[in-house]
């Protein structure tokens, strides 16, 4: 084999490499969210048989990501289980969790309904609800970030395509419960902008859990529908 012919096999291979990846990583999203999806349409609506059954599809996409990773050799500071850069996350979430803050409490007040920072599970001290939406929000940020938005940047880059794709699947999962949809694709967008910034799971999940708080305690009760969604948000 010529060397011209060996340069142009090795041009080959690359652009095989180039072109199969994003595509991987595509049919790796359509997988992951097709199971979430099942889950809360489907599976749910049988639920009444057996509660663990929605679980099937969950832990399944769960098992996929982990191979996911293991295949691409993705470690956990490469998905954002790290504190180095805490603080740094924390800085670039401070300022548009402060912007939304303030914008639901105007529209609150503007309805003339009164808030209650307490209304998030009366019956549970809201440190106790803080902590375990810390855990919660954990949990949906690594789906969220740690997998989906990793395979959005592998498909379309770094910058506010992904940003936007990753943000447009997290409302998508909250349908049909429009005000979810509207507040977790604001946060979608903030949180996937930050993740590519400084990928850190935990500060994300500081965040999800005092948003969560913040939106409970400002959007009114009935807009919110009891954080329902997928079938369950017709019961």
């Amino acid at each position: 084999m010529s060397s011209s012919e060996f340069t142009k096999k090795q041009t080959n291979q690359r652009s095989v490499t180039v072109i199969g990846d994003p595509a991987l990583a595509a049919w790796e999203i359509v997988s992951v969210v097709s199971s979430i999806l099942i889950a809360e349409w489907i599976l749910s609506a049988v639920a009444e048989l057996s509660k663990l059954i929605v679980a099937v599809p969950v832990a399944l996409a769960f098992a996929f990501m982990f191979f996911s990773h293991r295949v691409r050799k993705e470690t956990l500071r490469d998905l954002g289980f790290r504190f180095d850069n805490f603080v740094r996350a924390i800085l670039l979430l401070l300022l548009p969790m402060l912007a939304v803050s303030i914008l639901l409490v105007i529209l609150r007040r503007w309805s003339g309904e009164r808030m209650d920072f307490l209304r998030w599970h009366t019956g549970t001290p809201l440190i106790v609800r803080l902590v375990l939406g810390w855990g919660w929000g954990l949990a949906q940020q690594y789906v969220l970030q740690g997998f989906l938005n990793r395979r959005a940047t592998n498909v379309l880059g770094r910058g506010w395509p992904s940003i936007l794709l990753t943000a447009a699947i997290f409302a998508g999962l909250h349908l049909p419960n429009a005000w979810l949809v509207a507040v977790t694709f604001m946060g979608g967008l903030i949180w996937a902008a930050v993740y590519q910034r400084a990928p850190n799971l935990f500060a994300l999940a500081v965040s999800h859990s005092l948003m969560t708080w913040v939106v409970v305690s400002t959007v009114p009760a009935s807009a919110l529908h009891h954080l329902r969604i997928g079938f369950s948000y017709f019961g």
